[in-house]
């Protein structure tokens, strides 16, 4: 990992930062926008339980800037994290969910007005040239014993420079290829493609499931999640990155693999990040 300066950024240059797992803080047409974060050194309800990498968990809240616009995808412990998102309180402007999840920022202090839900198809236009689609995903949601009371998402953002499709957790499915099909194509892809199974590919994707979302989606550049910092699967921890690296190979896509921390900078479409798995000794 390395750490970049998020508050000494040009908020009008448009970047994208992995901050570890599904975690990223993202500059697009002038907003702030923080996605799923997770600053914790676990993601689960339990002490001890899904303990992050060592040298994996470098950000916190007070390294956040003001943040415009947080998105959640869904519920899970991994993407919905109460300590985060109770520090980053005083930062953050507006908060964008799926149906259902308000509930919980409501309960934890937030203002109602400040706390935007939204149903598959629907869209957020809050400022002029600045919209955040909620579009499906193949999940499920649940916190503790509760299961499938709240919606699960992913998104879309799109202002007139910049198309970028999350994909949230999500099984492979039909919603790709339709999703490409209405924004004809988006310039970048951050895509589900670690912490799997055989037996979980109806709600996460395998490596090479990706790859093919990616075709669907008719994505310029592609950026991994779910994959990093967490063990919540069997495999091994650089798998994801081994896995959809060869089934990039010759896809008509560029695979973005920055390190957490490195700027992605979206103008740059020449921009390259080295295999930097190959070099970590466990």
């Amino acid at each position: 990992s390395v750490k970049t300066d998020l508050r000494a950024l040009n908020r009008n240059e448009d970047t994208v930062i992995w901050l570890g797992h599904s975690s990223y803080y993202m500059q697009v047409g002038g907003k702030r926008i923080l996605v799923d974060p997770v600053f914790s050194e676990n993601a689960a309800p339990l002490p001890l339980a899904n303990q992050a990498f060592e040298g994996t968990n470098i950000y916190s809240a007070g390294d956040m800037p003001d943040i415009d616009y947080l998105l959640i995808t869904h519920d899970h412990w991994d993407h919905l994290d109460y300590p985060t998102v109770l520090a980053l309180k005083v930062k953050i402007a507006h908060i964008v969910c799926p149906l259902g999840v308000g509930s919980d920022f409501e309960s934890w202090g937030f203002a109602a007005e400040s706390i935007h839900e939204a149903d598959w198809h629907t869209a957020l236009n809050p400022e002029e040239g600045f919209f955040v689609h909620a579009l499906p995903a193949r999940h499920y949601s649940g916190r503790t014993l509760t299961r499938n009371k709240t919606l699960w998402a992913a998104f879309a953002i799109v202002t007139p420079e910049r198309k970028i499709y999350i994909s949230g957790d999500s099984g492979y499915g039909s919603h790709f290829l339709e999703a490409g099909k209405r924004f004809d194509g988006f310039d970048l892809a951050i895509l589900d493609g670690g912490q799997y199974s055989e037996n979980w590919r109806y709600v996460h994707m395998m490596p090479e499931d990706a790859a093919r979302a990616a075709g669907d989606l008719r994505a310029k550049a592609v950026l991994p999640a779910h994959a990093g910092k967490f063990s919540i699967a069997y495999h091994a921890w650089d798998d994801p990155f081994i896995r959809l690296s060869e089934a990039s190979r010759e896809a008509g896509y560029r695979l973005l693999t920055p390190m957490i921390g490195e700027p992605v900078n979206l103008s740059d479409a020449a921009q390259t990040f080295a295999e930097w798995w190959t070099n970590v000794k466990p």
